[in-house]
């Protein structure tokens, strides 16, 4: 699951609009002497700087390249995981089309994925980008898609409301106790302050217990990816705590089946102490929730064990040509896979247009390429990096945890569970997990 799409939100950038087309094709149009690409994941228009600076470097891409013709889709979300399948079975996919990390497998197991590994060796950046994420869209030994950005997630906490509550902004919590604690004292500030929240709504409430899960030391599945493996003490342990946060510690506040916008309201509004998200957050909750950066922190993951590490890349379409397959390979290369460049890279233009810089994410690359990334980086930061500084430490601990197969259809299951003891102040948790293990049983025994 995307934690928010890493999208820009700040003020509008006038820049020309390229001609759009309708999706699909996967025509290379070689009689015109060019080899035409179709590719999603554009910003839309209301995304102004976003949009601009993609159509812009688009542009730069077709000059440097006579031969090629990008033809570039725009969507927010870039993938809508209802459509997605059915646009890939329909021939209706992109030449060169965004997945979350989730997907790789499933993309190639109903054969819809080019294989990438000849062709790899022409893409100058590969090499530098990290094993762990080059081997997600690595399948039976092949190659099948390039990693584009990750993320972790973490504990987002208001410095204003821990100072105000009596507790350390520079130390924030590191377990799940320490997190009850802490949510006590910045609830009981009174005025509708809430001190956690969490999400329970639109499979986002099984992706955050998934992420808890992984924090206890737990998994959802097997690692034969067979059985489900959330009725386990960690299991109920992540439940437990949550019931109690909320009806022993009146810690989460009386409205509950939140989603994702509604933990940012509140933060932005000042009314939230923690919730867990992934950096990508911060620039949300200033730009659009009326937060400030200076208020903003965030912390690894309580309990010390694992995060949810989640992130996106790139696949090319079983029906592409070899020179689309190519023309592809170099337009990710341009776009999103050079060092302090690019449409996600480009660090000083960024902050010519008050994007943020210096947030948190993962590393993408390695070695020299990415000692050059965070060189330009560090050079252009414009937000307090200072706040970031403990997830940057206790992420280097943690086990990087990817989310797992079927990661929708479980989160759909694992909602329910959360929704309940959220809702139900008499819940029964072993039920709970008991009926969740043989419904992600069955998922996962249909493949």
């Amino acid at each position: 699951m995307r934690s928010t799409g890493i999208r820009r939100t700040v003020a509008a950038l006038g820049v020309s609009a390229l001609a759009l087309t309708a999706c699909g094709g996967n025509t290379d149009d070689s009689a015109s002497g060019k080899t035409r690409i179709t590719v999603n994941c554009m910003p839309p228009k209301s995304a102004k700087v976003d949009r601009g600076f993609f159509e812009e470097d688009v542009a730069a891409f077709e000059k440097q390249n006579p031969d090629i013709d990008v033809v570039a889709h725009d969507a927010f979300p870039c993938q809508d995981p209802k459509t997605f399948d059915a646009k890939l079975a329909g021939g209706q996919m992109e030449d060169v089309f965004y997945t979350y990390f989730t997907d790789a497998r499933h993309v190639v197991d109903i054969n819809q994925a080019a294989d990438l590994t000849p062709y790899v060796k022409e893409l100058k950046s590969y090499g530098t980008i990290q094993q762990q994420l080059r081997d997600i869209y690595t399948v039976d030994g092949k190659i099948y898609g390039v990693p584009r950005t990750g993320y972790s997630m973490g504990l987002i906490y208001s410095r204003a409301l821990f100072d105000k509550a009596g507790l350390d902004p520079d130390r924030p919590p590191t377990t799940w106790a320490e997190v009850r604690t802490a949510a006590r004292k910045i609830a009981r500030l009174g005025g509708g302050t809430v001190g956690y929240a969490d999400y329970s709504a639109q499979n986002q409430g099984g992706w955050h217990f998934t992420a808890e899960l992984y924090s206890q030391g737990g998994d959802v599945v097997s690692p034969d990816g067979k059985k489900a493996t959330v009725d386990t003490p960690e299991g109920r342990a992540v439940l437990q705590t949550l019931h109690d946060m909320r009806w022993t510690d009146d810690s989460m506040g009386s409205k509950q089946l939140l989603v994702i916008n509604d933990a940012q309201q509140l933060m932005g509004s000042g009314r939230l102490g923690m919730y867990l998200a992934a950096p990508d957050n911060i620039p949300i909750l200033v730009k659009e929730k009326g937060a400030a950066y200076e208020d903003i922190a965030i912390a690894p993951m309580p309990g010390g064990r694992a995060t949810l590490v989640g992130g996106d890349g790139y696949m090319v379409s079983k029906k592409a040509s070899p020179a689309q397959i190519r023309a592809g390979l170099k337009w990710l290369d341009h776009m999103f896979l050079t060092p302090g460049d690019g449409f996600l890279g480009d660090y000083a233009r960024a902050k010519r247009h008050d994007a943020p810089v210096g947030l948190p994410e993962p590393r993408l690359f390695t070695g020299a390429a990415d000692a050059e990334d965070q060189q330009v980086k560090k050079a252009n930061a414009n937000v307090p990096v200072g706040n970031y500084q403990p997830f940057l430490d206790g992420n280097a601990s943690l086990d990087m945890k990817i989310e797992p197969p079927h990661a929708q259809q479980i989160y759909s299951v694992l909602d329910g569970v959360v929704s309940a003891v959220l809702t139900k102040e008499d819940a029964d948790i072993d039920r709970l997990l008991k009926d969740a293990s043989g419904k992600i049983d069955g998922i996962l025994a249909r493949g």
